[in-house]
């Protein structure tokens, strides 16, 4: 009920779903999926971080997206059954709820209605990944980072009294995913503090004008 691609359907077809799947377990640092990876099939995670990832031509690490509960991945190759594109790392140790792509196959010839919520929530990837692409390539650092900022809040975030709460991974792994280093990510954090655009309380960040912080960064 709580996976975009899901909550549509009726209780029937979740339970369908349910029975199809499998629960697998991994350890912290596990690599989940890399592109040597043979079986092919939907991830959603029941508990527990993941990172997504790829290698740049130096062999550094850069951070994709950070994925938690109820988020999901390995969408793509249930269309295309090919390997993935990008690594899946577990951040700390995971349950995920497996459907394989032939039982998703089996599932999409018998409910249409899961067809039609695949595409749709593709197209939102998509449009979402376009408008990421487009920021990342107009903005300076600090907009870079805020962007990252408000991606992780827009996979994890936790609205309260109007504001939006995230916890914010380390500064390394914010840099990772700007395209930046852990200096200027540190410099920007405080930048956007200053202005007012970013609130800490304690081990939380509270962006106090969620809409205003989106409009901008986006």
């Amino acid at each position: 009920k709580y996976v975009p691609i899901f909550s549509e359907l009726s209780d029937t077809i979740l339970t369908k779903v349910e029975e199809a799947g499998i629960i697998r377990n991994f350890k912290k640092d596990t690599v989940i999926l890399n592109e040597f990876y043979e079986g092919t099939g939907l991830y959603i995670i029941i508990e527990g971080d993941v990172k997504v990832t790829e290698n740049d031509i130096d062999g550094r690490e850069i951070i994709l997206q950070l994925l938690t509960q109820h988020d999901y991945f390995g969408e793509m190759s249930l269309i295309d059954g090919k390997r993935p594109s990008a690594n899946v790392v577990a951040m700390e140790d995971c349950v995920m709820f497996f459907l394989s792509r032939e039982e998703f196959m089996k599932l999409m010839k018998t409910y249409p209605e899961i067809t039609v919520a695949l595409l749709e929530e593709l197209t939102r990837r998509l449009r979402f990944a376009g408008i990421r692409i487009k920021s990342l390539s107009v903005l300076n650092s600090e907009g870079k980072i805020a962007s990252a900022i408000l991606q992780i809040a827009e996979n994890s975030g936790r609205i309260k009294q109007g504001s939006v709460e995230v916890v914010l991974p380390y500064q390394h792994d914010i840099a990772s995913m700007a395209g930046t280093s852990r200096e200027t990510v540190s410099r920007a954090i405080h930048s956007l503090e200053k202005k007012g655009l970013i609130e800490f309380d304690g081990s939380k960040v509270r962006i106090p004008d969620y809409n205003s912080f989106k409009k901008a960064y986006s």
